[in-house]
């Protein structure tokens, strides 16, 4: 019998571990009333409880038969549920973004086995022993559905510094490494590949088959706030990096390796390209813009993951306003529902064959606070989020049905088949074309050798997800990453032995690991050292995303809390600065202040004073470029890059420590 790993290729005994494991399948099946099967020796389950081998439970058998067998024994309402792309829900912490330590298994139970949800994004923060075992704990109750098929389990990135709820999740003990800003700073493909390779093992480990990453968007219109999970605003640089980030996830250069995590890149295309900076997560911000005319320079970077064979697209919220092409106006509807970018460019021009998923909440209706934010004085909250741009006066059936024929294959962040098979019974969808993505969604599962085993050891995975040598290899990128921007008269790197710190934003107890003595006061100090964030602002605070999204100006401004620290520090000594830079910040009324600049993309408090102390060195360039004013952002063009006015620091600058 095939048998394929869901482990760390080091993991050791692993041949035995899989006969331990496909022997305990033998207890989830009886457990859940199947009858178990054996085959040249071996169990095998019995996922549909007939008590004979069908050939989509057939390890020997093609792919494509064993669709086409369990395709022919889906009821439509089976396939309907197999296009929706669920939230696991959690007992704690949860709401509708998932989020805790625990699966609710009665929720979960109504999920996967009354609702037939068998795709699902989890956002549990917990131990890997504890996260592999919620997982395997639903994979048995897939197992006891009617025909067995296995859970698709699909996560936001986790292995980074920023995590903004819809975009990221917590590291919560995977290893921690720069963000992809940083990985394009440091601009080594083939440390992005090692890092997709660490990642593919840690996701693995807990039972995760599919990454919502990475994110090809460019950072062409630098006050947007998903900047800094961009590889930045070059589309070369970043069409070499995505290509690295799939062939390390996925396992090979040539597409999704059964041990791999099959990747969803996103968000085609075009999203970087934000009017006035506004996310389209956010009505007011469901707009991209091209006044440079240049729309598919935003295609350019996915290429790269087209050539690695990626899994999966998904496409952008963005209505791209006014966009002409060829003489024809395109619609104006969001990208999920926009047939020239997914067939016309996606599918047909560009040859894209996988799956494609929609990103979260298009279908769902935009109610007052979605359109007009959350009165004044009361909290904005995600109940009745919408991203249905442009098809706001559709009906769900129709909406669905539109996503369908724009060319999508899943729906994201939703479980309401029924409306989707309300659109096959009244004609405006075919089963014959449900089918075609039906086939793309279970080819991945096959693919990944759900089928043969869902399960993971959760010994092992404690064992993996975030071991030593992983953690090691994230700080040694984040300190790679860096950006030395300034160095006035070489005062880097410091002697920590004749260094008395003050400090803002460090830990005291990192500092003296380091080797310095730190000071209570400026007075009692040699240098300062100041962990500063670029600016932002809060201009939606009624809105979910608006709240909690870094929007607005770049500038530090007068009276700026960070800037009065760093002036006060300046006046009194040599003063170290270092600016995480998820947007690029205005730094001109910083530079003169500081002894010392940096910008960094993520990185520990024990990695930022090693390269301080000379243990290592910074050798991050700048993978967009640092404006001068506010007035040189507004001027620029938002779907072109380096295109600021005599930006104060320009795209590949970076200085180098003696």
């Amino acid at each position: 019998m095939q048998k394929i790993s869901q482990k760390n290729n080091t993991c050791r005994g692993l041949a035995a571990l899989v006969l331990l494991v496909l022997s305990a399948l033998v207890g989830f099946a009886q457990a859940q009333g199947k009858p178990s099967l054996v085959v040249d020796g071996k169990p095998v389950r019995d996922l549909n409880g007939n008590g004979k081998l069908d050939p989509y439970e057939d390890w020997r058998v093609s792919v494509d038969r064993r669709i086409d067998d369990l395709l022919a024994q889906m009821t439509r309402e089976e396939k309907a549920a197999t296009l929706m792309h669920g939230t696991l829900p959690a007992t704690t912490g949860g709401g509708v973004s998932g989020a805790g330590d625990a699966y609710d298994t009665a929720k979960a139970t109504d999920l996967i086995v009354a609702r037939r949800v068998t795709s699902a994004i989890t956002r549990l923060a917990t131990s890997p022993a504890q996260f592999a075992a919620e997982n395997n704990r639903l994979q048995a109750i897939a197992e006891g559905a009617r025909l067995g098929i296995p859970l698709t389990i699909s996560t936001d990135p986790r292995n980074h510094f920023q995590f903004t709820a819809g975009a990221a999740v917590s590291p919560a003990g995977f290893s921690q490494w720069p963000e992809m800003l940083g990985m394009a700073a440091i601009g080594n493909a083939a440390l992005v590949r090692r890092f997709g390779d660490v990642a593919r093992q840690e996701y693995r480990a807990v039972g995760i088959h599919m990454g919502l990453s990475p994110q090809a968007d460019l950072a062409t219109e630098p006050r947007w706030p998903r900047v800094t999970a961009t590889f930045g605003e070059d589309a070369d640089l970043s069409g070499r990096m995505v290509a690295a980030y799939v062939e390390g996830f996925q396992g090979s250069a040539k597409g999704l390796r059964p041990d791999g995590v099959a990747m969803v890149v996103k968000h085609f295309a075009g999203y970087g390209a934000a009017k006035d900076g506004f996310d389209s997560h956010n009505r007011y911000g469901r707009f991209a813009h091209f006044p440079g005319g240049d729309f598919d320079y935003h295609v350019k970077p996915f290429r790269g993951a087209f050539r690695a064979g990626v899994a999966g697209v998904m496409p952008t919220y963005s209505i791209f306003e006014n966009l002409v092409v060829n003489g024809e106006a395109i619609e104006q509807v969001g990208g999920g529902y926009n047939r020239w970018l997914l067939t016309d460019i996606l599918r047909s021009r560009e040859q894209f064959d996988g799956l494609v998923l929609s990103d979260w909440a298009i279908t769902q209706d935009c109610g007052t606070p979605c359109r007009d934010g959350a009165p004044a004085g009361e909290k904005a909250t995600f109940a009745g989020i919408s991203t249905a741009w442009g098809v706001e006066s559709l009906s769900k059936p129709q909406r669905f049905a539109k996503g369908i024929q724009a060319g999508l294959d899943q729906f994201g962040g939703t479980e309401e088949s029924e409306h989707l098979l309300a659109a096959m019974t009244q004609g405006l969808v075919s089963e014959a074309r449900i089918d075609e993505s039906v086939r793309r969604v279970l080819r991945l599962k096959f693919q990944l050798g759900l089928f043969e085993n869902p399960y993971v050891d959760a010994a092992a995975a404690e064992a993996i997800v975030g071991n030593a040598g992983f953690r090691a290899e994230g700080e040694a990128a984040q300190r790679r990453a860096l950006v030395l921007l300034e160095n006035t008269k070489h005062l880097l790197p410091l002697a920590p032995a004749k260094t008395r710190l003050f400090l803002q934003g460090i830990s005291a107890d990192a500092a003296r690991r380091a080797g310095f003595t730190v000071a209570a006061t400026l007075d009692d100090a040699t240098h300062a050292l100041i962990r500063a964030e670029a600016p932002h602002q809060v201009l939606h605070p009624g809105f979910a995303f608006g709240s909690i999204q870094h929007e607005g100006d770049l500038d530090f401004k007068s009276d700026d809390p960070q800037l009065a620290l760093i002036r006060a520090a300046a006046a009194r000594v040599p003063t170290i600065v270092s600016v995480m830079l998820d947007r690029p910040a205005i730094l001109t009324n910083v530079k003169p202040m500081a002894a010392a600049l940096l910008g960094d993309f993520g990185i520990s408090d024990e990695a930022l004073l090693d390269v301080l102390a000379g243990r290592a060195k910074p050798e991050g360039r700048l993978p967009f470029e640092l404006p001068a004013s506010m007035d040189a952002v507004r001027a620029q063009k938002s779907d072109l890059p380096h295109d600021s006015a005599k930006p104060l620091y320009p795209f590949g600058f970076g200085r180098r420590l003696p």
